[in-house]
């Protein structure tokens, strides 16, 4: 029996997993692009399952990517709060949490997606593929989560930390500092907090252009004066470039330290 196992885990047959071939091929291509071997290939097909094929293929919506993307959801959350917690030990909460939600928001688990290629070897239906379902964004954040649910079932919780640290961490300075993940309103209200005042006030200064094509002016006040003003598409963007002038206007440093001070691997 062991010797059976040892056969199946290292010379696979498509009809083990109820896939061809082809498609066999295929996830020991994504193997080697995400760096790990499954010991039990069916966690990465379950990974890859998105529900639009079930009806093809006979199967019940469990068996969808959905409950691995649940689990992937919760594993990175962890995952990103140990890093930078390790990280900074001398941040507050506020400074951890807008690192991490950065580093775990959808425009940056579809780039990582996308890095690995991901969508070519998604299972679809032919109209979801046709209607283009391979570089759906959507899809492709569930299933980034998915597989990291997978490798956390198949490897453990080490092997999948060192997956996301040496994937989607592993350019996080130079992503958290990017203008679109700043989030200046957070910065504006820990600097109140810091120093004991009333938290920003944002007002709407004036509103203009049809409902497709809005524009906002807001201007915010910090401790009863007016410290920046900003437009944008919507209220929050507006509210977010008035913080950024706020910011500048304060002298506030807009990038966050890049010194380690500690190993993250572990063991």
């Amino acid at each position: 029996m062991a010797v059976g196992g040892f056969w199946i885990r290292w010379f696979r047959q498509p009809e083990d997993y109820g896939i061809d071939r082809r498609t066999l091929e295929n996830l020991q291509e994504l193997e080697k692009r995400i760096g790990y071997r499954f010991k039990d290939l069916s966690y990465l097909c379950s990974a890859l399952k998105h529900r639009s094929c079930l009806q093809e293929l006979g199967q019940t919506a469990w068996q969808a990517n959905e409950r691995l993307e649940f689990l992937g959801d919760a594993v990175l959350d962890l995952l990103s709060s140990e890093f930078f917690y390790n990280y900074f030990p001398d941040k507050i909460e506020g400074e951890l949490t807008r690192m991490k939600s950065v580093m775990v928001s959808g425009s940056v688990l579809v780039k990582e997606a996308e890095r690995l290629n991901l969508g070519k070897y998604l299972f679809l239906s032919e109209s979801e593929e046709r209607s283009g379902g391979r570089a759906r964004k959507s899809i492709l954040e569930d299933a980034y989560e998915a597989l990291l649910g997978a490798i956390y079932l198949d490897g453990g919780y080490a092997v999948t930390r060192r997956f996301v640290t040496q994937g989607l961490l592993r350019n996080w300075e130079e992503i958290i500092h990017q203008p679109e993940f700043a989030n200046y309103k957070s910065q504006l209200l820990e600097y109140a907090q810091r120093r004991s005042l009333p938290n920003p006030v944002y007002v709407l200064r004036h509103e203009s252009g049809p409902d497709h094509a809005k524009n906002f002016r807001v201007e915010v006040f910090l401790n009863g004066k007016a410290t920046g003003c900003g437009e944008g598409p919507t209220k929050k963007v507006a509210e977010q470039m008035a913080a950024c002038q706020a910011v500048l206007k304060l002298g506030l440093p807009t990038d966050l330290p890049t010194e380690p001070t500690m190993d993250t691997e572990g063991s």
